[in-house]
């Protein structure tokens, strides 16, 4: 057991909270409101009180009327503190609750793989033109991604295949497979399920007397731990599932980390302050901050957050898009193909609960999720294996380890000095998205495959990261 822990306990005890440690799981219960959850996270990676105090807050929630409240609260082991939601959270409320600050503005962040078709040794050939093409799309603004004006409406009310009948032919869309966009749209976990509405976007991103939209966001990989990262096929760990993603050692692969971008942090905070909003007058505001939502409200913030969460599906498109653009110019061809793309930071109704995920991804039976680690680790593509103890969730990552000021604070190594290789116009980010700043992906991911939420496929070596 960690030195640290039994210092923990006491500290936490102090503040009315049970804490206990069976294996790799952490057991917590707050005797004031008698909030429970627990913690899949080996012995040897942090915990932090501000996160364990954020995920109590949470399993307290309750609806402000009415029998709504919280069934179960858990997290995964990249868990650790967020702004108002710790990361690595899974919350599963019942059907007439909804917490939107649970998953706060950065509405269906989540993860695209794509792969190319081309070796290591095909692209390293390549390697200058092919970074340069990449960084001049990615990093300075290089785009053209032309909509029609109605194309958004489209997205919002009607849904992803709706979007792609309305794509202008011209820019990148005259370069794009439409009919290949169509197939892919099956490979997004989660997107059917995604209801939406228009009334609920911003009024820049609907018709007006303009015929066409260059929308500023859409095809941005914004700011963060966001990133675009060329990656290696390193190992192959289950033959069988790698083969029918299409997989094959020493391929390169593309992975894109962004989400909803501007229409993600307009629904996010409208909602939040909503639902601060409709608290019943006269009665006690709850102590921590945090209000759910019940009735033709929730439903609302469903249709709200589906609409935010179809635009990052969206965002996620146009960026495979622009890379696989790129491939074409500098190798004359493009055999990619996607194997998945995952949300989180989403409400899912799944099970007749409300499950929210803050930086945890689906991991239902058979489905695929993506598990990356920092630019100077790992990533893994695995199974779900649908284990109703962890809400039927895995990790979206390998977590922070260090705050970003904390990493700022250090002597930071110029590009030359360092093993790992990332192109950016921000040197903060070189700095603080450093592989120092996160838990190594190792026990991670052992922890999940022996608790039995997923099995690994295949793991993916960082070989250029593209960070905004």
């Amino acid at each position: 057991m960690s030195c640290h822990f039994p210092r923990l306990q006491r500290a936490l005890q102090r503040q009315g909270i049970q804490i206990a440690r069976e294996g790799g799981i952490v057991r917590l219960e707050r005797q004031a409101d008698g909030s429970r959850a627990s913690v899949l996270l080996p012995e040897r990676l942090p915990l932090e009180q501000k996160a364990i105090r954020q995920l109590l807050d949470f399993a307290a929630v309750r609806a402000a009327e009415g029998d709504g409240h919280v069934c179960r609260a858990c997290a995964t082991p990249d868990f650790h503190p967020g702004s108002i939601a710790p990361v690595g959270s899974v919350v599963a409320t019942t059907p007439d609750l909804v917490i939107p600050a649970a998953i706060g503005t950065d509405i269906n962040c989540g993860m695209r793989l794509l792969r190319t078709g081309l070796t290591l040794q095909q692209v390293e050939a390549k390697r200058e033109p092919l970074l340069a093409a990449l960084a001049r799309t990615l990093l300075d603004n290089g785009r053209d991604v032309p909509l029609r004006a109605s194309a958004f409406t489209a997205l919002f009310d009607a849904g992803p295949l709706a979007w792609i009948d309305t794509l202008h032919q011209d820019g990148l869309w005259c370069r794009v497979d439409r009919e290949r966009l169509v197939r892919e749209v099956e490979l997004a976990v989660g997107l059917a399920g995604f209801t939406g509405a228009a009334r609920h976007a911003p009024s820049a991103l609907m018709p007006s007397s303009r015929d066409i939209v260059r929308d500023p966001n859409l095809g941005t990989v914004g700011a963060g731990n966001h990133f675009v990262e060329l990656q290696i096929v390193d190992r192959v760990l289950d033959r069988h599932t790698a083969y029918a993603c299409g997989l094959r050692a020493d391929e390169i692969v593309v992975m894109i980390h962004s989400g909803s971008r501007e229409v993600g942090f307009f629904v996010g905070q409208r909602w939040m302050d909503r639902a601060r909003a409709a608290w019943p007058a006269g009665r006690r505001h709850p102590q921590s901050g945090l209000y759910g939502l019940s009735g033709e409200l929730a439903d609302d913030y469903l249709d709200a957050m589906g609409s935010a969460a179809r635009y990052a599906w969206a965002n996620r498109v146009v960026l495979a898009e622009l890379v696989r653009d790129a491939l074409v110019k500098v190798f004359g061809q493009d055999d990619s193909a996607l194997v998945v793309d995952v949300p989180h930071n989403v409400v899912m109704r799944q099970y007749g609960l409300n499950i929210h995920r803050k930086g945890a991804t689906p991991a239902d039976a058979g489905e695929l999720a993506l598990i990356p680690g920092s630019m100077g680790d790992y990533s893994y593509l695995a199974n779900g294996l649908g284990n109703p103890e962890w809400l039927w969730s895995c990790s979206h990552g390998s977590g922070r380890a260090m705050r970003r000021q904390a990493v700022r604070a250090q002597r930071p190594q110029t590009a030359a000095e360092l093993p790992w290789h990332c192109v950016t116009r921000r040197e903060e980010r070189r700095i603080e998205e450093a592989p120092g700043a996160y838990k190594p992906i190792g026990p991670v991911i052992e922890a999940q495959e022996s608790a039995g939420l997923i099995a690994p496929i295949a793991r993916l070596r960082p070989w250029v990261t593209f960070k905004a």
